[in-house]
């Protein structure tokens, strides 16, 4: 059995100012609603949790566009905070936990934290540990709206990176450019 999603977990993230809490059964996911209800904004937290630094691909011009800018009825949140659970009870991941919390946190002064359940870790730690999965900051598993069209407009290298990033190839291509570096 592969890594399940198990809840997702937004507080302050874009249009969720309250704490808002998913919990998510097996098999296939699908997020549907009228328009303006958050279902992109679900989606980005997805891939902003599991470390997407391009504030492009998460319909934001600056970090401080993840945080609740406030409403009529709500003051605007000091931070956003998205946490993702998965069950790791048959250790997909390489980690002695059955369950695995990933928090990322961001303020208004522009800093981001991570957390790996509740340590305070590198974003570096974070992607090495979901690339070892086959899950990345550029994962493929979570789809917006237009991503197939756009995906199939792709040069030829940039299809190839594509597949390779879904393949979970990024890893080990990350780890060969660090230990030529140092070479």
């Amino acid at each position: 059995m592969p890594l399940r999603l198990k809840s997702l977990e937004l507080h302050g993230y874009k249009t969720f100012a309250s704490r808002t809490h998913f919990e998510f059964a097996d098999g296939i996911t699908s997020i549907v609603g009228p328009n303006g209800s958050g279902k992109s904004n679900i989606a980005d937290s997805l891939r902003w949790v599991l470390g997407e630094q391009s504030h492009n691909l998460l319909r934001a011009k600056k970090t401080e566009d993840m945080i609740f800018s406030g409403s009529e009825q709500r003051p605007r949140a000091g931070m956003a905070s998205v946490t993702i659970t998965f069950d790791n009870t048959v250790g997909w991941l390489p980690v002695d936990f059955s369950e695995v919390a990933v928090t990322r946190r961001a303020y208004r002064d522009g800093r981001n934290e991570y957390l790996l359940n509740g340590q305070t870790v590198r974003l570096k730690d974070i992607n090495e540990l979901l690339a070892q999965s086959g899950l990345s900051e550029r994962t493929y598993t979570i789809l917006g709206q237009g991503m197939v069209d756009a995906s199939l407009a792709l040069k030829a290298d940039e299809r190839r990176r594509l597949f390779e990033e879904a393949a979970g190839i990024g890893l080990y291509r990350s780890r060969r450019e660090e230990a030529l570096r140092r070479l």
